[in-house]
């Protein structure tokens, strides 16, 4: 078994773990330990910190994974080549840092008076936390480009968030004030950023003096020249995952982002199988590519698709059917506000996963470029419609407007890959699973209240288990599960 195989199996352990952590941490653990506004607060400096990193990186995290290979084994220190990755994102985050800190006022603007002067004790964390996330960015794609991401994965996806459970627990023991708990949770980051650095000096791979040589192996102007491309992919990213959270903030309190905050990280867990079976999707698909094989490609995409649609029905049901479970183990019932923005989160999210590989068909295909004009246009719409929608609905205008802009842009999508290259995702199974879906969810809503929470979920979760479990079977919209009961069925008629 290869290096690249052994690591990606490890990775993979590691990100569901990692997944497992952070979904008890914003769902569970952080909600309980900090007030509504003091969570808003902690998505407002995430967001403003994102920004600034991606903006400071001007895309060479992404650049480096491009470019590592003209590089790699040019002499010990790889021609310069670290850097070169490190040192124009490190100009670029003086700008930056000098940028936000100027800015202060205009973003305190944003706020009410109550709100700014929560905010405004901590805006220099962000500014410190831009920077931490963009070292720990660069050295990640410099360990992705050298193949060690074992340990970089284990960093960030387990020890930084039990790093920042660790540091709201000491708050809520009263050990850290509330200023206390934001630096460590910036702490957590640099942490990580430190750890990550001294692994590149346990490997001997921390090479830090420049060279001229780096600037002669590939032109400058061309790796700026894809770094901008990757940089406005990357913004629109973070708008499409965090803008919402930080209007809602913006538009009607701190608190009210903390509430919306904790819905999105709900209706995130609908996401978990649709990323595992698009992390296949991807590589399949490029090599669909390379081979030239659409045909194949197609049936890929439609099974692809079955099979979101069939966990993603489950899972949203499933969700959307416990929210006062979800809730109750919160104890604040404040956050409760959020159940009507959950249920529209998960309706667009599930969306997106039902149609969600036409975007990984875009970005691996010969017009991948156009994959940048979807996500840039999908953020300008998500930024357009919270701008009308939240004044006037609330939490549930932002989960309205996202649920529309992903409705929107993945049917213009779906459409761009049938027009263009004959590949559409549905098939006859389709309608099926959601009339199963819809009936098991029916049945299982129509149940009352126990007066338990614990008792009310078995009950539901298991009524809703059986008759989609079952719908599914008979109407022989799960053809693998089928073919998996007859062979069970096979053995134990096996003497």
């Amino acid at each position: 078994m290869g290096i690249v195989q052994r690591q990606g199996i490890r990775n993979t352990l590691i990100s569901y773990i990692g997944l497992a952590i952070g979904f008890a941490n914003t769902v569970f653990v952080l909600p309980r330990l900090i007030t509504t506004s003091q969570l808003g607060l902690v998505g407002v400096l995430v967001f403003l910190a994102t920004i600034g990193a991606q903006l400071s990186m001007f895309g060479f995290a992404s650049a480096g994974l491009r470019y590592f290979p003209y590089f790699r084994n040019q002499g010990r220190n790889h021609a310069g080549f670290l850097p070169l990755l490190l040192g124009l994102p490190l100009l670029g985050f003086a700008v930056v840092a000098v940028l936000m800190a100027l800015g202060k006022p205009l973003v305190l603007s944003w706020y009410e008076a109550e709100d700014a002067a929560l905010v405004a004790p901590h805006y220099g964390v962000a500014i410190a936390l831009a920077g931490v996330i963009m070292l720990g960015a660069l050295q990640d794609a410099y360990l992705k480009s050298l193949f060690h991401t074992s340990f970089a994965s284990f960093c960030q996806e387990i020890l930084l968030r039990l790093l920042i459970v660790a540091a709201a627990l000491a708050y809520s023991a009263h050990y850290l004030s509330f200023a206390g708990f934001v630096a460590a949770y910036a702490g957590a980051y640099a942490v990580v950023a430190l750890l990550l650095a001294v692994y590149l000096a346990a490997i001997g791979e921390l090479h830090l003096r420049p060279t001229r040589a780096a600037l002669r192996v590939k032109p400058l102007g061309e790796m700026l020249a894809f770094g901008g491309f990757a940089l406005l992919s990357n913004i629109s990213g973070t708008v499409l995952l965090q803008v919402d959270n930080f209007m809602v903030g913006t538009q009607l309190s701190l608190a009210a982002g903390g509430i919306y905050l904790l819905a999105t990280n709900v209706s995130t867990a609908l996401t978990l199988p649709f990323r595992a079976l698009n992390k296949t999707a991807f590589s399949l698909i490029a090599e669909y590519w390379k081979e030239g094989d659409l045909p194949k490609m197609g049936l890929f995409y439609q099974r692809v698709t079955r099979l979101n649609t069939l966990l993603g029905c489950y899972l949203a049901l499933g969700i959307g059917l416990n929210l006062n479970f979800i809730f109750g183990l919160i104890h604040k019932p404040e956050y409760a506000a959020g159940a009507g923005a959950v249920l529209l989160l998960l309706a667009g999210r599930l969306f997106d996963g039902i149609t969600g590989v036409n975007g990984t068909i875009v970005v691996t295909s010969p017009r991948y470029r156009y994959d940048l004009g979807f996500n840039v246009s999908l953020a300008l719409l998500i930024v357009g419609l919270n701008w009308v929608m939240i004044p006037r609905y609330g939490l549930e205008g932002a989960a309205l407007a996202y649920c529309i802009a992903l409705v929107g842009i993945n049917s213009i999508r779906t459409w761009f890959v049938w027009h263009t290259y004959g590949l559409q995702p549905f098939d006859t199974r389709i309608p099926r699973i959601l009339a199963v879906a819809a009936v098991a969810g029916f049945a299982a809503w129509a149940l009352p209240e126990l007066g338990n929470i614990w008792l009310t979920l078995l009950m539901r979760g298991g009524v809703l288990t059986v008759l989609y479990g079952a719908g599914v079977l008979l109407t022989g919209t799960a053809p693998e599960a089928v073919a998996l009961l007859g062979k069970l069925r096979g053995r134990n008629l096996t003497p």
